[in-house]
């Protein structure tokens, strides 16, 4: 491929990491080099600007925005407060008018305007979750893991592992957030994250504590979104001596023909084929990723590289995926980063 692109890896900054470390990106080879990092307060979700002009990232302070210099390095704008506590997700809209926050300590959805020069502007609404799950520890009071806009753009679904539901609401002419409908999952399973097909005729939920991928077919009708659920499949391994299965992370390959997850206990990536009729998945295999707690995974652009984020080894590792063999294998060492929380790959303008 011609075209230059750049990681960007958000971290914890208790360490020797500084917050987003930028890395230079060799699609050909599948293979990363640190350029530099800049300095960010516990960086953890990173999100792009629908227009690729600016980057995004929960801090301690709230959320900051940088923009992107032709070459890919970082210029800060500005950070406000979310008024809430820490927020772990974010997502923006097709208008460019919103960020979009999900708060798993709090249960809360926050909206931000944003603005045409990048900064962050005012809050517009907040949106505290209620409810209770089962008696566990993790998962019984609401704890909102991820928020997605549907393919139409229309909605804005928050996924809440505490509670096993998807909420999901209307943004109104006002900038507010209105709930739409609830999409309820099984109870203990834990939703994590929510991924649509580029068609928009498919949905993908990755369940963390039941270690599962739910399939649905999605519709916006006269009615209202429909979500139907086609399948369900496990992500796991099958190691008996995982000290804590908890699935973490879900991307689609850019050509929507497979589905990757990642297992943090487990220390593996899955990869699952696509049926481009039904939307139903085919198990393909489950991989180590030769490091500990893979929190979040990124493929390159060309599709045949994916990097896992080891949160607790401190490494990145990235692998050539044979999709004829369905295997993976690694590329040269594990990249040491301190306590790495999120993997964003992009183009650069030269």
């Amino acid at each position: 491929m011609s075209e230059n692109y750049v990681a960007y890896v958000g971290t914890y900054t208790l360490g020797k990491s500084l917050g987003i470390h930028i890395y230079d990106v060799d699609v050909a080879e599948g293979t990363l080099h640190e350029r530099k990092a800049v300095r960010a307060n516990n960086s953890s979700h990173l999100c792009l600007s629908y227009n690729g002009k600016y980057l995004y990232s929960i801090v301690d302070e709230g959320v900051a925005v940088y923009g992107i210099e032709d070459d890919g390095d970082l210029t800060m704008i500005n950070s406000i407060p979310i008024n809430a506590m820490r927020g772990c997700h974010l997502a923006v809209d097709r208008t460019g008018r919103y960020l979009f926050v999900a708060g798993y300590h709090d249960g809360k959805v926050t909206v931000i305007r944003t603005h045409s020069d990048g900064r962050l502007g005012d809050i517009t609404d907040g949106v505290f979750h209620r409810g209770t799950g089962s008696a566990g520890e993790r998962n019984f009071r609401p704890h909102v893991n991820c928020v997605v806009l549907s393919p139409e753009n229309k909605y804005l679904c928050a996924v809440d592992n505490g509670i096993d539901q998807i909420k999901i609401y209307r943004i109104t002419d006002e900038d507010k957030l209105e709930l739409e409908d609830i999409l309820r999952c099984r109870r203990d399973s834990g939703p994590r994250r929510l991924r649509f097909s580029a068609d928009g005729r498919f949905a993908y939920v990755l369940c963390e504590l039941s270690n599962e991928v739910d399939v649905y077919t999605y519709a916006d009708t006269e009615r209202g979104p429909e979500f139907e659920k086609i399948q369900t499949i496990e992500t796991l391994s099958g190691r008996e001596d995982s000290p804590h299965d908890t699935s973490a992370g879900l991307i689609l390959s850019p050509d929507g023909k497979y589905i990757f997850t990642s297992a943090s206990g487990d220390g593996t990536i899955g990869m699952f084929e696509v049926d481009q009729e039904t939307g139903m998945l085919t198990r393909r295999f489950v991989l180590p990723v030769s490091g500990e707690y893979p929190k979040h995974i990124a493929l390159f652009p060309d599709g045949r590289h994916i990097v896992s984020a080891n949160h607790l080894s401190n490494s990145l590792t990235t692998f050539a995926v044979n999709y004829e063999k369905n295997i993976m294998l690694m590329k040269g060492r594990p990249l040491k980063v301190d306590t790495p929380n999120c993997i964003l790959i992009t183009k650069t303008a030269r």
